[in-house]
């Protein structure tokens, strides 16, 4: 007798490897439009490199523009990924089982572009080896790189080390590819001693993973906290900076989720109740980044320091005012006004909210980094910033990158954990019910109080 279940899950399940298997012309279209572009970017660097960055926008006093926003802002979006894959895992949240993966692949993938950012803000990038050559202890440029590089390695082996089962399902199913598949799978046979293994190594790797990750984005804040520059010189800078990570984060991870949804069908794993999950996660972060933007300002006001006070009015009501009260408008007002109330908490609304976060979130960057260089101790005349097309480019180039990225990662395997899907509907299922019964009283207890409750 054929189970109807089971047949309904194998249709399910080979929704995740038709994209594998079944290409479309949509997908190589996409594919060379993202490909002109990252060939774009990577001539206008080609001018970059050839004239000097006398190309770009930067000046003096403003030496860092959208290469060091770019950087602060894609290594914050990694946070989204193994940092909030690694809390659900830790949590045992049975929810996180469709998401886990699409998260810990976006880490990856903007670690790298944001790591090359500074190297792109170099005239001359061989100078990087000046780090290793010659580095100091006391530099937060030396911390930096020491964290990113332990960060991105850690979520590396965290992506690939739960896609093993994975890798050797494809490996039997056979293909051009079943070489490489082979390789990957590392003898991957589905043992008890396997799986125990496996398990042990993912439990390991999560709790790595979240101190490192919250490092990286703290002693980035240090490359601007350890300064005695006015407008970053703030003990608040190390959470204030992790935060808005997580916040980018997890905007970024809702957008790519509902993409991959809409596109590739996945509306059978990525259910309405992830979205509204993740969306009341993404309006608390909200409330916490207001929380703490209004600290920053207020004790910078209130301390009515001059070169900090001018830097916050060039920012409340200066050139940078459009800028700033745009930020707020994206990281607070819309998405406490979207989140908060059930009618507009749907799936087109959170995306709404999420599109407006991650823009509000770059803006942050851009005011964190460019108003306290334009405004200079000393007295010299205001800065101007104005970024060129070259700048705009690599951008662009970035974005680009980061998109093709994740089709690609998508064409050669499944976007979402098949044997955790199938872990959930055996083991899961036993496991939640055991820690229902752990949370409650005894079988006789709970009657008795149900009874008491019941007793007019």
């Amino acid at each position: 007798m054929v189970n109807p279940t089971l047949d309904k899950h194998q249709e399910l399940d080979a929704t995740l490897y038709r994209p594998i298997y079944e290409t479309g012309k949509g997908f190589y279209i996409t594919m060379a439009v993202l490909v002109a572009i990252i060939l774009w970017a990577l001539y206008m660097y080609s001018t970059q490199l050839r004239e000097g960055l006398g190309v770009t926008g930067m000046n003096q006093p403003i030496t860092w523009g959208f290469y060091i926003v770019n950087f602060v802002f894609f290594i914050g979006i990694s946070h989204a990924g193994t940092l909030i894959s690694a809390i659900l895992r830790l949590s045992k949240a049975e929810w996180r089982r469709p998401i886990t993966r699409m998260a810990e692949i976006i880490t990856v993938i903007v670690l790298a572009i944001g790591g090359l950012s500074p190297i792109i803000d170099l005239g001359r990038p061989d100078r990087l080896l000046h780090i290793y050559e010659s580095g100091r202890l006391q530099s937060p440029l030396l911390w930096d790189v020491t964290s990113i590089t332990a960060y991105f390695t850690a979520s590396t082996v965290y992506l690939y080390i739960p896609m093993i089962p994975d890798i050797a399902r494809l490996r039997d199913r056979g293909g051009k590819l079943k070489w490489a598949y082979t390789f990957m799978a590392w003898g991957w046979q589905g043992t008890e001693r396997q799986k125990r293994v496996l398990n042990r190594a993912i439990n390991v790797l999560m709790v790595m993973v979240i101190p490192i990750a919250v490092s990286v984005h703290t002693v980035i804040s240090y490359i601007f906290s350890m300064t005695l520059q006015p407008g970053w010189h703030s003990t608040i800078f190390g959470p204030y900076f992790v935060v808005g990570a997580i916040f980018s984060g997890i905007a970024a991870l809702l957008i790519v989720m509902i993409f991959f949804r809409r596109f590739y069908h996945l509306e059978g794993y990525l259910k309405e109740i992830h979205f509204q999950y993740l969306g009341t996660l993404l309006l608390v972060m909200s409330l916490l980044w207001f929380y703490f933007t209004f600290s920053e300002y207020l004790t910078g006001y209130f301390g009515a320091e001059p070169h900090e006070t001018q830097i916050i009015m060039y920012k409340f009501s200066g050139p940078f005012a459009i800028f700033f009260w745009a930020m707020v408008l994206c990281n607070f007002v819309i998405p406490v006004v979207i989140l908060s109330f059930r009618k507009f908490k749907t799936i087109p609304g959170v995306l709404i909210a999420s599109i407006a976060v991650v823009i509000g979130m770059w803006l942050e960057r851009l005011i964190i980094v460019v108003p306290s260089l334009a405004n200079p101790r000393m007295d010299l005349p205001l800065g101007i910033y104005i970024p060129s097309f070259v700048e705009w480019s690599l951008f662009a180039g970035g974005i680009a990158v980061f998109i093709l990225g994740y089709m690609l990662f998508a064409k050669f395997f499944p976007i979402i954990s098949l044997w955790e899907i199938e872990e959930a509907r055996t083991e899961g299922i036993r496991e939640v019910k055991e820690r229902i019964h752990k949370y409650l009283p005894g079988d006789e207890d709970f009657q008795e109080s149900i009874q008491t409750i019941a007793k007019p």
